[in-house]
């Protein structure tokens, strides 16, 4: 299958196949082409250039032709950061933080992460693909053609196992990208109250050998927070998860100041992720590190925390990678143009930087650089055309609108049901 999109308004996000990740000041840089075309060769990107520079097609068979008059041509979001397999919602804890109670508050009478994972363990492995199947399907409908799901609401050898073995079917049943992370350190579970340290030989010895030898986490994460699990802890089941060829990811900085960055830099993650409590330790720290740091806008716009300093950390030269966190408790949405809306309106990113984030930089945060995050030949056609726009900063502009209007995933326009 072959298709053409042609009289492209502007083609955004092109890069060269030696491109790297963006950083600093380059950040506000997004190179883009006017009335353009793009080619597609089965599921790569085949070519694109100015429609003035295009001499026509001789060969029409199997051709397929989009014309994009008017509109914008995206490479699809990559997300990098969701929980997006889960049993129930959890309204009724939206409702108390209404009512006054903080996020410790209720986790420590019930609720938050436990409370999802009383309601995982008794649900069937089809009703949890049901669910993230729909999930998935609204967020490739908003322009998301990668995402990271974890485990974490399963906090138990067979509900950890379940979570995973639901996401390797994602893997197959959906034409997203989908990359796995196991986080199984993300509370410590009623049953071992008093015995995280049982807990913690629980993960490192029992479940992380029966993850790899079915080979369902491409990462291994952590939430290193006060009264979840220290950086000491942290570091520890990151280095025995590299052991078990999990890549080290970090849940850092989001309710306090408390280690979670410098322990994933000394681990080598390749992202650490929220970074609301981020200081100029840990921003120094990750000056010349392979490490990531990715905010998740919808987290804290949800729980009402503190900006993350994304404009400081930009500023002092960091890259920086932007992903929705999508997950019942605390951010229920996977809509990445609201998560880039929210950089730009709240952090004070340019639409340029919050773009670069959810896309180059966000693909490098899930080990998909070589393949996604740009429109680059030879990378996977994964890219969304949008509506009739008269700019790329009115996407974050119009924040409550869906402006993506064709979605292309690995060479396929994709068909959604009405």
């Amino acid at each position: 299958m072959r298709l053409l999109i042609k009289n492209i308004k502007t083609l955004v996000q092109i890069t060269e196949p030696d491109h790297t990740v963006v950083a600093g000041k380059a950040m506000k840089k997004l190179k883009t082409l006017d009335d353009a075309w793009l080619a597609i060769e089965g599921d790569k990107i085949a070519g694109f250039g100015r429609m003035e520079d295009w001499e026509g097609i001789s060969d029409w068979t199997n051709l397929k032709v989009i014309d994009a008059t008017g509109k914008f041509v995206f490479p699809s979001w990559c997300d990098s950061h969701t929980h997006l397999v889960f049993a129930g919602s959890r309204e009724g804890e939206f409702v108390d933080r209404i009512n006054g109670l903080t996020y410790e508050e209720i986790a420590s009478r019930g609720g938050g992460i436990l409370n999802s994972s009383n309601r995982l363990k008794n649900a069937p492995e089809e009703e949890l693909l049901a669910g993230a199947m729909e999930r998935l399907n609204e967020i490739m409908l908003q322009g998301t053609g990668a995402v990271e799901i974890k485990s974490g609401y399963g906090l138990s050898l067979e509900s950890e196992l379940k979570m995973l073995r639901v996401i390797q079917k994602l893997k197959t049943l959906s034409p997203l990208t989908i990359k796995a992370t196991f986080l199984g350190a993300h509370a410590v579970p009623a049953a071992y109250k008093g015995r995280k340290a049982d807990y913690i030989k629980l993960l490192t010895e029992e479940l992380m050998p029966a993850i790899q030898e079915e080979n369902l986490a491409d990462y291994c994460d952590v939430f290193c927070e006060n009264n979840y699990f220290t950086p000491e802890e942290t570091i520890h089941i990151l280095e025995k998860g590299k052991k078990h060829r999990m890549i080290p990811k970090v849940h850092a900085e989001q309710l306090s100041n408390y280690g979670g960055v410098l322990a994933g830099v000394k681990c080598g993650a390749i992202s650490v992720d929220h970074l609301e409590y981020v200081g100029e330790a840990e921003i120094e720290a990750l000056k010349g590190s392979g490490t990531m740091p990715t905010i998740l806008p919808g987290a804290a716009f949800f729980l009402s925390l503190p900006h993350p300093p994304a404009r400081k950390m930009i500023d002092s030269g960091l890259s920086l990678a932007l992903a929705s966190d999508f997950n019942p408790g605390s951010s229920p949405s996977g809509n990445m143009n609201l998560m880039i809306a929210i950089a730009c309106i709240q952090y004070r990113l340019t639409p340029e930087e919050a773009i670069n984030a959810a896309t180059l930089n966000s693909a490098y945060a899930m080990g998909l650089l070589e393949t996604h995050g740009s429109i680059c030949v030879g990378k996977k056609a994964n890219v969304f055309i949008t509506k009739e726009i008269p700019s790329i900063g009115f996407i974050p502009y119009a924040f409550g609108s869906n402006l993506v209007e064709t979605v292309i995933l690995n060479g396929k326009v994709i068909e959604f049901k009405q």
